[in-house]
């Protein structure tokens, strides 16, 4: 048999946790891989999504997933508390891992899973998949090539309206022994990992957050929900420029995120509004010289079909991320957004969070 006939086997996924999790499924799949097991503690809800999706394989316990399973790739989608200990089981397995943000509950713990991935010789990244909407890739490459000059000051907003009534369900996210954080954590994470990738690494930062209802407990925690509902940030990039940005997850009526730059040529202007048929390449705008702002076009991306919006998410933002990790499988070369990526945001997200504690600058290590 000639090598042109033979055909590669499909890399085999293994998915831990089916909240946002479930978006990775369709992310995979457009991928042309293998997903075999999902994991979920409530069997039934774990069971539809499988039927779903065509996952032949449904487990209560992530360790029987991995065990079981024995997937090429393990992604880990549950509260950020479990992150490491799923992940070094995973590496220790043989298998590749896909984790979600915040990588870790802090920088140690993210040290830790960097160190096991390179023990065990496997690919690891983070997924930090709204770099992968055509605005974005394109705003990096305009920031890349010049186009605004040295770039001065930098704003962001990250806003949605999921827990805005107070009557609305609370879950783990409302408590920050399980998640690490609150809409930081959420939301804010990319807002950090977008200025990091497109703007370099921060200086130093200062915050303030709040919880707008505290009596919104998370299941099963009896003391008052302590995860942020909203946070804003100031701060400051290695290269001097400025950044200010806020993160709500309490935002009445919004579910959008922007970036603009201001540089010394020009500035950018992104948002990303999760409506209309094309709302994922998100809408991006160039100033030049003085004029005002021209939308810029960017590469065209299929309409997204009528639906589960996590499905359109997985499809529209994840398949791409997972193409870059399914080659860096096949080099052997990580690809970004790494572990590393993940752990330098984790590093902002702690100096936020004592900054906001402590009510004073300071330095991200």
């Amino acid at each position: 048999m000639s090598s042109a006939s033979v055909t590669e086997p499909r890399p085999t996924v293994g998915i831990v946790g089916l909240g946002y999790g479930r978006a990775h499924i369709p992310g995979f799949q457009a991928n042309g891989c293998n997903v075999v097991a999902v994991c979920q503690r409530d069997e039934a809800t774990a069971r539809k999504i499988a039927g779903t999706y065509g996952v032949p394989q449904v487990f209560t316990r992530w360790q029987d997933l991995i065990a079981r399973a024995k997937p090429d790739v393990v992604v880990i989608a549950t509260p950020p508390h479990l992150h490491r200990t799923i992940a070094l089981a995973a590496f220790e397995a043989g298998a590749h891992v896909l984790c979600e943000k915040p990588v870790a509950m802090n920088v140690g713990e993210a040290r830790d899973m960097i160190a096991a991935a390179a023990r065990a010789g496997r690919i690891a990244m983070t997924d930090f998949n709204w770099r992968f909407t055509s605005g974005m890739q394109e705003l990096r490459s305009l920031v890349h090539g010049g186009a605004i000059g040295r770039p001065l000051h930098l704003a962001g907003r990250w806003l949605g309206a999921r827990w805005a009534d107070e009557s609305a369900a609370a879950t783990w996210r409302m408590d920050r022994a399980q998640a690490g954080s609150g809409a930081m954590g959420d939301m804010g994470v990319h807002l950090v990992d977008m200025i990091r990738w497109s703007f370099g690494e921060f200086a130093r930062v200062t915050a303030h957050s709040g919880v707008a209802y505290p009596s919104r407990s998370a299941p099963g925690v009896s003391r008052p929900a302590d995860a942020e509902d909203y946070c804003t940030v100031v701060g400051q990039l290695t290269s001097g420029a400025e950044v200010t940005f806020t993160v709500s997850r309490v935002a009445h009526g919004a579910n959008e995120h922007t970036l603009e730059a201001y540089g010394t040529s020009g500035a950018v202007s992104y948002r990303l509004a999760r409506e209309g048929p094309s709302w994922h390449a998100g809408d991006l705008k160039l100033a030049k010289g003085g004029s005002g702002f021209q939308r810029v076009e960017t590469r065209p991306v299929p309409p997204t079909v009528e639906g589960d919006p996590m499905d359109q998410i997985g499809r529209a933002t994840i398949a791409p991320l997972v193409a870059r990790l399914l080659e860096g499988i096949k080099t052997g070369q990580t690809p970004s957004p790494s572990l590393e990526d993940g752990m330098r945001a984790q590093a902002v997200l702690d100096a936020i969070a004592e900054a906001s504690a402590r009510g004073r600058w300071v330095d991200v290590r």
